[in-house]
């Protein structure tokens, strides 16, 4: 990470926007891509996004919206 002292949980988001993402959601999907924007409410939206299964691109976005409520993690 970069020299940004993280005191919020939301510092570490803001680190991150337009570094790559890896979100795991429930249902057992896992997300990965750039990070764009997010909310209060965790809603994130990734640019270059690929939905992996097993490891391996299953799917990919151009773009897309998760809703934050779906969001179980999210590492840098």
């Amino acid at each position: 990470m970069n020299d940004l002292k993280i005191t919020r949980p939301f510092d570490m988001l803001n680190s991150a926007l337009n570094k790559q993402v890896l979100i795991m959601l429930k249902g057992n999907v896992t997300v990965r891509g750039k990070l764009k924007a997010f909310d209060v409410h965790l809603n994130i939206v990734l640019e270059d996004a690929e939905e992996l299964e097993n490891g391996k691109v299953k799917t990919k976005y151009i773009e897309v919206f998760l809703r934050g409520d779906t969001v179980i993690l999210v590492t840098v």
